[in-house]
């Protein structure tokens, strides 16, 4: 397996063998098929870029997986753009995270189209019927393999015990992965008796309130804008900056447009924070919806570039190392906990958990391609609602 170039903060990597037209038909596919949030897209990553096609170690991933939950956006998009950025510099991580994106934004956009035009969403259920049980096994797949790689310590898999349960009971997100690295620290200084020196926070810097009276494409892409660069926690976070922000300060949506909104993202392929098109449809046309997006993604493109190239000399630092295996194993059990409680919506009769369990047979044994498996979880629920069955 390739390891992560050495390179300088700011830098990029020479390219390595890996084609741009490789990575936009890779991010694009997962994309346009990634449906059930970041903790699939995740785990759908990992199958490719790690078991599959040996671009990054276990190892590596999981280190950009927790350098993706110290900054604010898109973790599962910031995946992407990890990924890009380490095979192909600077032109690889434009087209992976385009890539990643771009599906959903226009599934998204067309269903605002719909929703302006006819008043409702349109009926998809049937489509979530057959494909949010092979989601439920590609999560735990993942968290499976990546499990084997982050709990390497006995320490490592308290830490991993403790975030469990406190995600489980309802804390936040980003609170649990802040403890886990304070963890991760004061294991360091007991362990080796040594007070970390010269050690640097990540701070995101937020953009002051305003009240603008009218959403003008200017104002709606600094909104945008500001949710991008301080949203940590990922996209079910997503929907608390929105409703603060667009319904309860500047009156833009109604709570309805709201849910809608956040309905759309998470029945679509690829990232929850394409609700934003959706948004920015219903405010301003097609010209909203692309300016809401570029304002939501553009702080993950330069956060990425600017933090991606500080992981592997994170990793080389004794305590900073302890620090990120705090965070991945938390992360992980973040991962485990959205999947069992996705399960509960998930399998919902016989057929589902028979969709469930073959799926995962079909992954662990004979490693039949996700993106495969997702498609055929939507063709079963499209035969079944036409058999009257769902």
């Amino acid at each position: 397996m390739d390891s992560i170039p050495n390179v300088q903060p700011g830098t990029f990597p020479e390219p390595t063998r890996t084609s741009l037209l490789e990575l936009a038909l890779l991010f694009g596919r997962l994309g346009a098929t990634a449906f059930g949030g970041p903790a699939v897209h995740i785990a759908l990553m990992e199958e490719e870029v790690v078991t599959r096609r040996g671009w990054l170690t276990r190892a590596e991933f999981l280190d950009f997986l927790g350098a993706t939950n110290l900054i604010p956006g898109p973790n599962s998009t910031e995946m992407a753009i990890h990924v890009g950025r380490v095979r192909r510099g600077l032109p690889g991580l434009l087209v992976a995270g385009i890539s990643f994106i771009l599906p959903a934004a226009i599934l998204v956009g067309g269903i605002a189209w719909a929703y302006v035009r006819f008043g409702a969403l349109p009926q998809i259920t049937w489509l979530l019927y057959g494909v949010k049980p092979v989601v439920i096994a590609v999560i735990a797949q993942g968290a499976w393999r990546l499990a084997k790689t982050a709990v390497h310590s006995v320490w490592l898999g308290a830490i991993g015990a403790a975030a469990g349960v406190a995600a489980a009971m309802g804390m936040d997100a980003l609170l649990v992965l802040g403890l886990a690295a304070a963890t991760g620290a004061v294991w360091h200084m007991l362990h080796t008796g040594r007070t970390p020196k010269g050690a640097t926070g990540m701070l995101a810097g937020g953009l002051a309130a305003w009240g603008p009276g009218s959403a003008s494409l200017g104002w709606l892409f600094l909104v945008m804008l500001k949710i991008g660069s301080t949203l940590f926690g990922g996209g079910y976070v997503l929907v608390a900056f929105l409703r603060s922000d667009l319904v309860v300060r500047l009156h833009w949506l109604t709570e309805r447009q709201l849910l809608d909104a956040v309905a759309v993202g998470q029945v679509t392929p690829g990232p929850l924070f394409t609700a934003a098109t959706f948004v920015g449809y219903l405010l301003q046309g097609t010209p909203g919806a692309i300016v809401a997006t570029v304002g939501i993604f553009l702080p993950a493109f330069v956060l990425v570039a600017v933090s991606g190239p500080l992981v592997p000399r994170l990793r080389r630092s004794p305590w900073t190392a302890d620090v990120l295996d705090g965070i991945n194993v938390a992360a992980l059990s973040l991962m485990i906990v959205v999947s069992a409680q996705l399960a509960r919506t998930a399998v919902v009769d016989w057929v589902t958990a028979t969709i469930a369990v073959v799926s995962a047979i079909l992954l662990i044994r004979y490693r039949v391609n996700s993106a495969w498996l997702i498609l055929g979880g939507a063709f079963s629920g499209f035969v079944l609602r036409q058999t009257g069955w769902h």
